[in-house]
């Protein structure tokens, strides 16, 4: 380039910032303003003007008001956040426990794309095994794709057929299962040799008061009384549901304090005369939100023992909205206390007794439930 270019080329640079630059309201000098134009909607429109103007690449003015919508969750809590059509669609059937699918878990292991089947799903009943491999979905290879897009061949509307090519041991097996409602159990239950019951709740979905029921009315045909409820790497999920659930164990008192904007507070109480279960309580790192309002009402009324590592330490209580366009949000309306008005929030449930899971051979935190029970 010459000097003459250069200097061309220069010219026209300074002419574009300064273009870009008197574009945008900006606060004068002390001397001539003391006062700064706030940060208003005039401002943002602006501000997309200038990127609509120069930014080298194609964006539309809907992707950029999209961006501002997600902006505005930047500086609340991280439990609040916008969330696109098709991500709201995926956090209200997470939460619900209902979707429409086939009904199975696919990870990736070693490359490949492996199935669990929920049980009593289509999946399940058509005959897929746990470890199973997808190979084609639709007689489409899914080599080299990521589980979302695996999972997103899956997905369609009820009733319609899809085809899947698996992989067993050195069978190649092929499947045409029909997509169905699939609710989600999300409890596990057995009865230990030592004749202790066991339920592990993977979440609080809106299956689970009326799925521990049936488990306990069992527990009860059998007189089992004690209980191992093993809440680790639970999430949370509906704070109704955990409720529900509590009133099955906590004897007639508060089970949780919900405090609302300007000291608004409400309070669920449990009327069960005389709790009929001795209850130990399993918990990690993991359990949150739902399951730590379930451990911290058992320890503080005394109507089980906590055992684990402390939990994540989740005290607040969301609202899933649904928006005009399909799209939602989830915000945080409210925080919860335990029945003797603890704030858990980034502190977590200490455990009564504090046992690590530090053996790859055995379930160490089990096992010192069970003692418990049978000493």
């Amino acid at each position: 380039m010459t000097n003459r270019n250069h200097k061309n080329f220069k010219g026209a640079l300074i002419s574009l910032l300064i273009a870009v630059l008197i574009s945008i309201p900006v606060p004068t000098s002390a001397s001539e303003n003391t006062e700064t134009p706030p940060m208003d909607m005039y401002y943002l429109e602006e501000l997309m003007k200038v990127i609509q103007t120069n930014y080298v690449y194609d964006i539309t003015e809907e992707e950029l008001i999209e961006g501002a919508v997600k902006g505005l969750f930047y500086s609340i809590d991280p439990n609040s956040s916008y969330y696109t059509k098709e991500e709201f669609q995926q956090l209200m059937e997470s939460t619900a426990g209902d979707f429409v699918g086939i009904g199975i878990y696919i990870t990736e292991v070693d490359g490949n794309i492996e199935v669990d089947p929920i049980e009593d799903s289509p999946a399940y009943d058509e005959g897929l095994k746990s470890g199973d491999i997808i190979l084609e979905v639709d007689e489409k290879d899914v080599e080299g794709l990521s589980i979302e897009e695996v999972s997103d061949l899956i997905k369609g509307e009820e009733g319609t057929k899809v085809k899947l090519k698996i992989q067993r041991g050195s069978k190649n097996l092929i499947y045409n299962i029909t997509r169905k409602l699939v609710q989600v159990n999300p409890i596990d239950y057995s009865v230990l040799d030592n004749g202790i019951g066991y339920i592990g709740i993977s979440e609080f979905n809106q299956h689970t008061y009326e799925n521990l029921e049936k488990v306990l009315d069992e527990f009860d045909d059998k007189d089992v009384k004690d209980i191992i409820m093993d809440l680790r790497n639970n999430p949370g999920g509906l704070l109704m549901e955990a409720v529900r659930s509590l009133k099955l164990f906590i004897p007639e008192g508060p089970i949780v304090h919900i405090r609302y904007k300007d000291d608004i507070e409400q309070t669920y109480y449990s009327t069960l005369k005389r709790p009929k279960y001795n209850l130990v309580v399993l918990m990690n790192e993991y359990s949150a939100s739902a399951s730590e309002i379930f451990a911290g009402a058992v320890q503080d009324t005394s109507s089980g023992t906590i055992i684990g590592v402390p939990s994540y330490g989740k005290g607040t209580v969301q609202i899933m909205m649904p928006l005009p366009y399909g799209d939602g949000m989830k915000l945080t309306i409210a925080e919860y206390l335990t029945p003797k008005r603890r704030n858990i929030n980034d502190k977590g449930i200490i455990p009564d007794i504090k046992v690590i899971n530090n053996s790859r051979t055995k379930d160490i935190q089990l096992q010192k439930a069970v003692d418990l029970l049978t000493k």
